[in-house]
């Protein structure tokens, strides 16, 4: 498990761009056949990506967690970007294909990971805080997500939301989890911004092109920066910072938060003229 410390707003303005990249953007998720697993210091999250081969992958805990299993005093959301794959939850199993979430609450030692193919192998994202109580193992179809539809096609960001762990859907302790899909033409996230400052926040860009790239956006409104990312990389944005990203193409990214509470809406706007 590798470890980032998060930079605060002070150092942030005099950060190069590879500076930047190494303390804020999590470039090396996917390995096909491994578990890579990224301990972050802010709200004490755990980001990683499961992609089993031939053999399933056992989540497994670290040093660094001071825990004797993964989830002794965590909770963990997974959402398959892959293929169809199974999920091990002690003596239960659980099918996800693809856009499929599973919630895994606090106290469930055994958590395996399986491909049904090697040739088409599952691609378990993985995200995970801190949990104080114990909430049921819940599977949300992609097909039971809260859907919201948003934005417009004048302003390039008609987009889908999708709600799996939040107040109305798969309860949990602290995580809040969903995707959003860009709709064709469509390549604008998150515009206007906003920060909330009671809550961190993952993205997890997939499903972007080769040849296309997201650069997105961040750090606070009166002095942001841009960070160039590409399929299946996850960026870390604290509560003083804005995130928000433009793609080259449509694409999808898996947003995901934890902290002070659940409320989906609980935001601070960031409008475009004040932003610099």
């Amino acid at each position: 498990m590798k470890s980032i410390m998060m930079a605060d707003p002070i150092r942030y303005p005099r950060m190069t761009t590879q500076e930047l990249r190494e303390a804020f953007l999590l470039e090396s998720l996917r390995e096909t056949g491994a578990i890579h697993l990224t301990y972050v210091d802010l709200d004490r999250a755990v980001v990683g990506m499961a992609v089993p081969l031939e053999s399933p992958l056992i989540l497994r805990t670290s040093p660094a967690l001071r825990a004797g299993y993964f989830t002794e005093r965590r909770e963990l959301g997974v959402l398959n970007v892959g293929d169809a794959g199974t999920v091990h939850v002690g003596n239960s199993t659980y099918e996800l294909d693809n856009l499929d979430l599973i919630y895994i609450g606090r106290g469930n030692a055994d958590i395996r990971f399986e491909s049904k193919s090697k040739d088409t192998p599952a691609a378990f994202y993985l995200l995970s805080y801190p949990a104080h109580a114990v909430y049921p193992v819940t599977v949300v179809k992609k097909a039971d997500a809260q859907p919201t539809e948003i934005g417009g096609a004048e302003t390039c960001n008609r987009r889908t939301i999708y709600k799996y762990v939040h107040l109305a859907g798969a309860r949990s302790c602290q995580l809040v989890m969903g995707v959003t899909h860009l709709q064709m033409g469509s390549i604008w996230n998150t515009m206007p911004a906003h920060t909330h400052m009671r809550r961190s926040e993952i993205y997890l860009y997939f499903d972007v092109a080769e040849n296309a790239r997201i650069f997105h956006f961040m750090g606070p409104p009166q002095e942001t920066r841009h960070l160039l990312m590409s399929n299946c990389q996850a960026v870390v944005s604290p509560g003083w910072s804005i995130h928000a990203g433009v793609g080259t193409q449509a694409y999808k990214f898996c947003w995901g938060m934890g902290g002070e509470n659940q409320d989906y809406a609980d935001m601070d706007p960031a409008p475009l003229e004040t932003m610099r």
